[in-house]
């Protein structure tokens, strides 16, 4: 992060990220939503549980003042959106997935997300980004490390307090065959105007390369992901959106 975003990261026991069960992850003062969450998956002991009687809550070990919580979403198009998905997190022993579980609905794993998104022809792409993945690749011991968050623009238009993100961002990591490889992905929203109806454009998902997310999110990611990304840099204007998960170069 720069030193705006570590100035605004919220902090718990003196550190800037704040750990969950198999997920971390670092909260904006500013924005009261994560800057970015990191989470890894071990699917080969992936566990089937159940979301029944989980609530959304606002993390107890942090100051509610920072935390965007049930008054973002109440009465308006608002869907409380995942940043680290259910499903990745639900690994390992039994005890371990169900606290995963449940710490997946605190707030700070949670962006707001146009209700509509659920039903875009580009939700099954960013979505089902980690279950294509294991579809189409040999991926070395089924473990895959992924980051990903929300894109804070300073134009992004505030609602109830809070700034909506109109981007987000994925970046993805694995083995394959015992090369390091690094996947990076840009969804957005394309935020067109906030009126009472919440008005959003369609949603596009763009795959870049590591250095182009780090120049949306003003994130620095490790060389080493760097070096694993073979995508060829183009400019933003030329980049061409995904149609389905066929057009993904893993």
């Amino acid at each position: 992060m720069d030193t705006e975003a570590s100035q605004d990261a919220v902090l718990w026991d003196g550190s800037n990220v704040i750990p969950y069960t198999h997920f971390s992850l670092s909260l904006s003062k500013s924005r009261r939503l994560a800057r970015w969450v990191a989470w890894n998956i071990d699917g080969a002991s992936t566990k089937r549980l159940s979301r029944s009687g989980i609530d959304f809550a606002k993390g107890p070990r942090l100051p509610e003042g920072f935390q965007s919580g049930n008054e973002l979403y109440q009465g308006n198009r608002l869907d409380r959106g995942h940043i680290a998905r259910r499903a990745d997190l639900v690994w390992g022993e039994v005890t371990d997935a169900q606290q995963a579980n449940e710490d997946s609905f605190f707030y700070t794993n949670i962006a707001p997300q146009m209700d509509d998104f659920n039903q875009s022809s580009q939700e099954g792409i960013w979505g089902q980004l980690e279950n294509e993945l294991y579809e189409q690749v040999d991926v070395e011991e089924l473990k895959v490390s992924v980051f990903g968050g929300p894109v804070f623009q300073h134009g992004d238009q505030v609602y109830r307090g809070v700034g909506l993100p109109s981007e987000y961002w994925k970046l993805i990591a694995f083995k394959e065959g015992g090369v390091l490889k690094a996947r990076a992905f840009l969804l957005t929203q394309d935020l067109d105007q906030l009126r009472a109806a919440l008005a959003f454009d369609e949603f596009r998902v763009y795959q870049v390369s590591v250095g182009e997310l780090e120049r949306h999110t003003r994130l620095a990611f490790a060389e080493t992901l760097h070096l694993t990304d073979n995508r060829v840099v183009v400019r933003a204007e030329e980049m061409v959106p995904l149609n389905s998960t066929v057009d993904i170069t893993w």
